[in-house]
């Protein structure tokens, strides 16, 4: 476990300026300690970099033209690979959701997916991480069933939660 170095924003600090900053992520019903989680509430200690980052966040989660199941299969294995625990449990059920099985996602735990996209999708983070590109042969079948603008996404999806992975695990997010 990282150590803990920031905690949420405790309830009675938070104003007006701190509901703002998570409005493109979450409705304001949940712009509160409780409705936004450990995450956002973290994140809201500094408001500016909150409301800058989110959309962006926003944009990898509901904006792109990858499938949900494309979304979690490279979400999860990025998450993984940088010893996430918090966002692996958080995506988890959003996982399932999106259609993964147990046997899906102990093949994304391995590296090792029994379906082909998912696979590739695996192999794509992969690269990232150890070559910080994507190789060519790894890049010809994504485009097998990825457009540009889906290859494109997938890029940004997985250095997108890699850099939220580093930020929960450095400033120590601890569950719910």
């Amino acid at each position: 476990m990282h150590p803990l170095r920031l905690t949420p924003l405790p309830f009675e600090q938070w104003d007006d300026n701190t509901r703002a900053a998570l409005a493109s992520l979450i409705p304001a019903e949940r712009a509160n300690p409780e409705g936004a989680g450990n995450v956002l509430s973290t994140l809201v200690r500094n408001p500016d970099l909150t409301r800058a980052y989110l959309p962006f966040n926003a944009y990898l989660l509901r904006g792109s033209r990858l499938s949900p199941r494309i979304r979690e299969v490279a979400l999860l294995r990025i998450v993984l690979r940088t010893d996430c625990d918090y966002l692996w449990t958080h995506h988890l059920p959003i996982a399932r959701q999106a259609g993964l099985t147990d046997d899906d996602i102990d093949g994304i735990r391995s590296g090792h997916c029994a379906d082909a996209h998912d696979d590739v999708i695996v192999c794509a983070v992969d690269d990232l991480v150890a070559f910080h590109t994507i190789t060519q042969s790894t890049w010809d079948r994504l485009a097998e069933f990825l457009d540009e603008n889906q290859r494109m996404d997938l890029v940004f999806l997985i250095g997108g939660y890699q850099l939220l992975a580093l930020a929960v695990n450095a400033f120590g997010v601890r569950a719910e």
